[in-house]
Order: C-alpha cells, then structure tokens, then sequence
C-alpha cells in the first residue's frame, strides 16, 4: 500500500500540470485567433481547479495506475480535463485557425516534457539520480508525452483529428467530421486492444528524440 500511495504522490503533479497546460493553452490560442469564449468563462487559467474534471483528471489516472500496480504491468497513463470551450466560428478563419487551436494542447505538453527533461538534468548533473523529485520528473516527462501523442492521433474529437480536418479539403473535411460522435469508442476498441499504445509509440518515440537535446 505504501508503495501505491508514493507512486500517486509522485504523479500528482505531473498529471495535473500536464492537463492543466494542455486546456489553458487550447483557450490562450484560441482568443489569439479572435474567440474570447474560454477567456470570458474564466478558463484562460494555469488554476487547476478551472479544468480538474473529476473522472479524467483524478479517476482514471488513479485508476490506471492501481491497476498497474496490482496486476504489475506497465501503465499507459493518460486522463483529460474539461474541455476548454472554443467556438470555432468566432474564429477569423475557422478551418484555417481550427489547426493551430487544436495543436496548442499537444504543443503545450511538448513544452511541458521538456520543461521536466531539464529538471530531470539538473538533478542528474547534482549528483542526484534517484529519489523522490527524480522520480517526479521522469513521471512528468513520461505523462506528457503520452497525452502529445494520444492527442496527436487523427482521431476526432481529439486534438490531431482537429488538425486533419483543417488541413483536408472542405468536401473531405465535412465528411470527415460526420464521424466525430464514434471517436471516442474508437479510441476506447484501441485501448481494449493494446493497438492504443502500438499507434502512439512512434509518436513519443518522436518527442523522446527532441528530449535527448535538452539532457
């Protein structure tokens, strides 16, 4: 039990940081390309209490990790937030502006991985290569790049889904978009599967090879 409870302690942080930034930077971008609607609701915000959505933020990545630990399996540990409110229409141009929305998030964990790689040096290069903060980074590092890569997949309504139909031709864009309500029970089939994690691996083999700069 103890050990459980250290390993939640050590991915507290690191979750909510990751949500956290990944919704704020969706509303931030957002009002850049002219839709105030996260802003005015308050959830242009580095508050976690503005996002913490209690079954993805806390449930789930708690969830996912006991079961790791109880079964002794690795983790793929994702969650989400509430989602940051975006109309698209209020953009100044809303397929064109839709991508750069949409890839503020993943980008937002990119920045956030590489944020925990260079703690993760600091300390290395202090002599520390073990130990709670250790751990904490290497957690950070790991939490957020899993969530760029999960976002990242062309599925709506996640985050590379939005990228896609930005960048289709609107014929294929709207027809494309018709299969959004199915998105997250595709996702769901992915991870029953285990092709979840064979989907993103390149991915966060990807943003694994930008870290290596930074440590």
């Amino acid at each position: 039990m103890s050990e459980i409870i250290q390993t939640l302690t050590v991915y507290a942080l690191p979750v909510l940081f990751a949500i956290t930034f990944h919704e704020a930077a969706h509303g931030y971008v957002a009002r850049l390309f002219g839709d105030a609607t996260a802003t005015l609701e308050g959830r242009v915000t580095l508050n976690p209490l503005k996002h913490i959505d209690p079954i993805g933020t806390i449930a789930v990545p708690v969830g996912i990790l006991l079961l790791s630990k109880l079964l002794g399996g690795p983790a793929l540990l994702f969650g989400w937030a509430k989602p940051v409110p975006v109309d698209f229409g209020q953009l100044r141009r809303p397929k064109q502006d839709m991508l750069w929305v949409a890839l503020a998030g993943p980008a937002a964990n990119m920045l956030m991985a590489i944020a925990w790689a260079i703690g993760l040096r600091i300390l290395f290069d202090s002599g520390e290569r073990a130990g709670f903060w250790f751990e904490m980074c290497q957690a950070g590092i790991h939490i957020n790049l899993v969530l760029m890569a999960l976002n990242l997949l062309p599925i709506l309504p996640l985050d590379g889904g939005r990228i896609l139909f930005s960048l289709l031709p609107n014929r294929l864009a709207w027809q494309y978009g018709r299969m959004e309500p199915y998105g997250m029970w595709v996702v769901i089939a992915l991870l029953a599967t285990g092709m979840l994690t064979t989907l993103i691996s390149p991915l966060v083999a990807g943003g694994e090879w930008i870290l290596r700069l930074f440590l």
